[in-house]
């Protein structure tokens, strides 16, 4: 499996790509120097910045009695900046 998992589409993100900023959803194992080599190989373009977010996972109960019954996976997140006039092409797959 590679790096990048899979792009984070909601209303958010996409208001943020008129501005150039991309968000992805990648291996929590990453790190900034990874991420920008498989966006820039994958997308063709030139990544100016990463932020990088990590979400651990939360745990949850049974409405009913209360108990513990589990816990959201962990995962992490980064927005990548490219380059002025560059797009990255998110809904070309659907």
């Amino acid at each position: 499996m590679g790096i990048i998992i899979k792009p984070i589409v909601t209303e958010k993100a996409a208001s943020q790509e008129e501005l150039g900023v991309y968000g992805f959803m990648v291996e929590p194992s990453a790190n900034k120097i990874e991420i920008k080599k498989a966006i820039e190989s994958k997308y063709s373009v030139s990544v100016d910045s990463i932020r990088t977010m990590n979400y651990a996972g939360k745990r949850k109960r049974n409405r009913r009695t209360w108990q513990l019954d589990g816990k959201t996976p962990a995962f992490k997140k980064a927005f990548v900046k490219v380059k002025e006039g560059e797009v990255i092409d998110i809904y070309g797959n659907i």
